[in-house]
């Protein structure tokens, strides 16, 4: 059976969203604290000057990413695949998973938005709908087979979700490269019919609704997680599976479940992101990294699905003004450095929250 300590997370989801928020906004302070120094260094600032630099550094963030209606809606373009792949990887870590595999399931949501796309004389209502779902069964695949492997055999979803990424990108140039999708003596897919793009918010910016998308997905999961039962259980499995199991909970079933949830988000982002803003798939050189920046964002949010909004919009908020940082004469790797303090510092509380209820467990046992 489940602690009753673990129960209370069950209770007062309202209660845990509001602890949850107090130490990553401690680690950004500290963060930010940290990065002054190198301010300091990077623009000759003397050691008396530290709250100069500070200032310095704030404005130029805020200038670089909201000081206009132009850059605030760019900003939201870095913003929106944050806040989908951050849900994703929430949805897997909840279920005491690591789905290293996010960027290749919103790749796979990139390239079936690229096809389904190019579907001539659709209406609007018919293919945007067609494209996020396409996103959703294309990510959902490709969560799933790691997610099968886990369940049935057992086997790292770690190794094979990194696999998997790769398997996608290959695949996805595949198509572009080698097909007769692709546009000849050109490393891309043709544009996506108008009837597939997402509505943007202005001719200044190519931010679109999916932000909204976005938001509601985000509503959703947290919905899923804390009111119905699928959530109940996959959450269940991952504070305890034994006890989980002991309760009646199959554990293979929501561990697969999980996974192909996870990925179908993270297609849903790949999806929007060329419907609302790429319009046409190309050859990638590397992975997009929004995966990647996608764990930061749930570990930051402690796999809060609402509080990847937040996360998301802080990490898309620095990595935006990454250009206004070097034409202010402060290294743009400032972005870096903060975004890694800020994960230490929440990868620490884990940390202490492990060793604090293992010592919890040691009394129980001896008391």
């Amino acid at each position: 059976m489940l602690s009753k300590g673990k129960n209370n997370e069950f209770k007062n989801p309202f209660k845990d969203s509001l602890k949850a928020i107090a130490f990553p906004l401690f680690a950004i302070v500290v963060a930010i604290f940290v990065s002054v120094f190198f301010v300091m260094w990077a623009k000759g600032y003397g050691i008396t000057e530290y709250f100069s630099a500070l200032g310095d550094l704030f404005s130029t963030i805020w200038n670089g990413s909201f000081g206009d209606t132009r850059k605030t809606l760019e900003t939201m373009v870095y913003v929106t695949p944050l806040i989908f792949t951050g849900i994703a990887n929430a949805i897997a870590f909840k279920c005491g998973l690591f789905n290293i595999g996010v960027e290749g399931q919103f790749v796979m949501g990139m390239i079936s938005a690229s096809l389904l796309g190019l579907i001539p004389g659709l209406s609007p209502v018919i293919h945007i709908p067609l494209i996020i779902i396409g996103g959703i069964i294309a990510g959902g695949i490709w969560g799933g087979i790691p997610g099968y492997l886990k369940a049935k055999m057992g086997t790292s979803e770690v190794i094979n979700t990194i696999m998997m990424n790769y398997l996608g990108l290959y695949l996805a140039n595949y198509i572009i490269l080698r097909t007769r999708f692709s546009v000849k003596g050109q490393s891309n897919t043709p544009l996506i019919q108008k009837s597939a793009e997402l509505l943007r918010f202005s001719d200044m910016s190519r931010a679109n609704v999916s932000i909204i998308i976005g938001i509601l997905v985000a509503i959703l999961i947290y919905w899923l997680f804390w009111k119905t039962t699928v959530g109940y259980e996959i959450r269940a499995v991952g504070i305890n599976p034994s006890g989980a199991e002991y309760g009646g909970i199959n554990i293979a079933k929501n561990i697969a479940l999980a996974m192909i949830l996870s990925g179908a988000i993270a297609g849903i982002g790949g999806a929007t992101h060329i419907a609302g803003v790429m319009h046409q798939s190309q050859d990638m050189m590397a992975l997009p990294g929004f995966g990647f920046d996608g764990m930061a964002v749930a570990l930051l949010a402690k796999n809060n699905p609402i509080g990847c909004i937040p996360s998301a919009i802080l990490f898309g908020a620095l990595n935006s003004s990454s250009k206004m940082l070097q034409l202010n004469g402060i290294p743009k790797e400032i972005v870096y450095l903060i975004q890694s303090i800020v994960i230490i510092f929440v990868a620490t509380d884990y940390i202490v929250k492990y060793f604090s209820e293992r010592k919890k467990r040691k009394v129980l046992i001896n008391g």
